[in-house]
């Protein structure tokens, strides 16, 4: 088990390696965070990813890539849909101190804990907010009022613009985490990107890879990640019969 001193380290030589230098607030609260994280899901399923080194890696690094391929510093307005245990939606708020963020989730138990991680933290501009995304996406405070949508939920892409585009003002970017599988499910995911309001023929895909490498006691390894963005652009406003209601996009994804 690596300790604080190790844990620093590990984290920052690891944010530099892939262009990202962090000041020491920001470390520390990337490992704190971390720690919480660990802790609760000793009660509560929150990631089956759990050893550090791996943990930086998959959750924190993966969530703040995003910033290498569009300008997350400003006063962004971004809602983190089916955040979970808080990815990317935490990670981005540490790196990117500025946006103004929503972690949505439909776990009431998630959101207690992602609240305390707020508190925790001394995160600013940042809520939690438990609700199915089909209903709060008819909310007018929440209705079309977002820069950035961002999702590492795991659902099908038609499903995911669905719940997600809703949200987006027009002129603003859904983002979808996905790994390399994702090229496929955009291209069974076209007709929903067009008839919920999204630039079908427009689509960014920011295909990247992340080196990762392990030092477990004698023992080092390296694994590659391969990683998509799918950056979708709004272009018109949703029709207000969408998002239809809870649970029919998972069961029913438009096609």
């Amino acid at each position: 088990m690596m300790n604080n001193e190790d844990r620093y380290s590990f984290l920052e030589q690891t944010m530099i390696e892939h262009g990202f230098h962090l000041d020491p607030a920001k470390i520390n609260q990337l490992i704190r965070y971390y720690d919480m994280v660990v802790e609760k899901n000793q009660v509560m399923n929150l990631t089956n990813i759990t050893e550090f080194q791996e943990f930086v890696y998959k959750h924190l690094l993966d969530s703040i890539y995003l910033g290498k391929y569009m300008d997350l510093t400003g006063n962004n307005k971004m809602i983190d849909i089916g955040t979970g245990a808080g990815f990317p939606g935490i990670p981005i708020k540490i790196v990117y101190t500025k946006s103004s963020i929503t972690l949505l989730d439909s776990l009431n138990k998630r959101v207690k804990f992602l609240s305390e991680v707020i508190a925790a933290l001394n995160l600013h501009d940042i809520e939690a907010v438990h609700a199915r995304a089909e209903e709060l996406a008819r909310n007018k405070e929440y209705r079309e009022s977002y820069d950035l949508a961002v999702s590492r939920a795991v659902a099908n892409l038609s499903t995911l613009t669905e719940i997600t585009l809703p949200f987006l003002k027009t002129g603003g970017i859904f983002v979808s985490y996905k790994s390399l599988k994702g090229i496929q499910e955009l291209e069974e995911a076209g007709k929903a990107i067009k008839l919920l309001g999204g630039d079908s023929e427009q689509i960014d895909i920011k295909e990247f890879k992340i080196e990762a490498h392990y030092d477990h006691e004698q023992e080092k390894n390296t694994e590659i990640l391969d990683r998509n963005f799918i950056m979708i652009h709004k272009i018109k406003n949703t029709p207000n019969k969408y998002p239809r209601k809870p649970g029919t996009p998972f069961k029913e994804p438009i096609k």
